[in-house]
């Protein structure tokens, strides 16, 4: 297998080559971004839409296909970021939403909508007992920690190193931290991910390595008495979708169930992997859950929800709530809607084929290393996948930190130029749009870039 850095300089004969040819076969998304930099900082509203040299700009979506707005029609591999998991326009949910958009888009009152979208959550995920609806993954996290917080009357959090859980202060810590910076393996430093994060902040966050239980373990006897939430994904999302090993998830869960710390899992982007998202799969109970992506059915959603006697908190019916919950559009009715048609598509069956492909996808990848000698890791579980190119395995944070982001980078845009799009970084996810035919394009793809690199 060969070392990462022997292939950088043809990677970088490979990224010069492809972004000419994106520059020149993109003119109308150049002119579009150029245009969006005199009223939008960096050109966009959303971090994830920038990519060098510019990001090409969205026509229309028909199944898992996009076509942008110089004709180019590219398979959709991230699926706006893991929530398309039908793909664009499904009939079903778009049936919903025009039935839905002839009634109202929304109202100062309840519609019944979001009292069957949570009785569906409720069903599907026995450690919900009872849900509330926002507006991101973000705004659901947010309130799971306030609630954790009132519940214990303790200050701080406990998160992981490289867990992504929105874009709110107490949660921007340590997403991406230089590895300069981040301190020893088993005890890392909490790092502020922004400008604007103050340092009192920082110093209500409790830092845990991902996959390391020992080390996990003593940070969280020295700080215990004073953390009220454990956060943390069961698939390390940002980092790409480096999934947790079943006895670090069980060992924290019984480490807050001693110390009496809510346990947070956010299933954002894991729920996906099951009907009963990934607490289904790993056997594991959280006292709360965050949700988002694809409850909303490609509207904008988050949702917390839990054990009853922690909901309580957000019950004003005799009077005035522990913890206020407003929210001009939460629960709104096109979301709603949309989110009670998709999930039920998603089917055990319907999912079970998802991530059967996935399975099938990432044996084909590891396949395609060994055949060109590529030092890959290809991280993931059911139908979310990435490639690193590590001769290492990738398992945290500072593995995944290793891998060679030049290669990544040349991979995008060599299969940019050819159809696909997939994130920046290389996460992937699957729809159920998505038949052989696309998986095979996929995989096509990947093993020309492999050859070339390989030359």
């Amino acid at each position: 297998m060969a070392n990462p850095a022997t292939l950088e300089p043809r990677a970088q004969e490979i990224l010069d080559r492809e972004r000419k040819a994106y520059e020149e076969a993109n003119p109308k998304s150049r002119e579009a971004y150029q245009h969006s930099t005199r009223v939008l900082p960096g050109g966009v509203t959303r971090q994830l839409c920038y990519f060098p040299p510019f990001p090409c700009y969205a026509d229309f979506g028909e199944g898992c296909w996009f076509v942008d707005i110089d004709g180019n029609r590219r398979l959709d591999l991230f699926n706006n970021a893991t929530s398309l998991i039908l793909g664009h326009r499904p009939q079903a949910v778009m049936k919903a939403v025009r039935e839905q958009l002839a009634r109202g888009t929304a109202f100062q009152t309840n519609t019944g909508l979001e009292t069957r979208l949570a009785e569906m959550l409720v069903e599907r995920v026995p450690s919900v007992e009872q849900v509330r609806f926002t507006n991101s993954g973000s705004e659901g996290t947010l309130m799971a920690i306030r609630a954790a917080r009132a519940f214990t009357g303790r200050p701080k959090i406990a998160k992981m190193e490289g867990g992504y859980h929105g874009s709110h202060d107490v949660v921007e810590v340590s997403v991406r931290p230089p590895l300069d910076a981040a301190g020893p393996a088993e005890a890392p430093t909490p790092v502020a991910e922004s400008a604007g994060i103050p340092p009192e902040t920082m110093a209500g966050v409790v830092l845990l390595p991902y996959n390391n239980l020992p080390a996990a373990r003593a940070i969280l006897d020295r700080e215990a008495s004073r953390v009220a939430a454990l956060i943390v994904e069961p698939i390390l999302g940002s980092v790409g979708f480096i999934p947790a090993e079943r006895e670090f998830l069980a060992g924290l869960r019984a480490e807050a169930a001693r110390h009496g710390i809510v346990f947070i899992l956010d299933e954002v982007q894991s729920f996906r992997l099951s009907r009963g998202g990934a607490q289904a799969l790993f056997g594991i109970r959280p006292d709360m859950t965050a949700f988002g992506k694809i409850i909303g059915g490609g509207f904008p959603v988050g949702a917390f929800g839990g054990r009853r006697e922690i909901m309580a908190l957000f019950d004003a019916s005799t009077g005035r709530a522990r913890i206020p919950h407003a929210g001009t559009f939460n629960g709104n009715p096109i979301t709603m809607a949309a989110g009670i048609a998709t999930l039920e598509q998603l089917t055990e069956s319907a999912i079970g084929g998802l991530n059967a492909t996935g399975d099938r996808v990432r044996e084909r990848m590891r396949a395609l290393g060994a055949k060109y000698g590529a030092p890959m890791q290809i991280t993931g579980i059911g139908s979310m996948f990435k490639i690193h190119f590590s001769a290492s395995p990738v398992r945290d944070y500072r593995s995944g930190q290793r891998a060679s982001s030049l290669i990544h980078e040349a991979l995008f845009l060599f299969g940019l130029n050819r159809g696909l799009f997939l994130s920046s970084t290389g996460r992937c996810c699957l729809s159920t749009a998505m038949g052989d035919t696309e998986v095979e394009k996929y995989l096509a793809a990947v093993e020309e870039f492999l050859s070339v690199l390989a030359r």
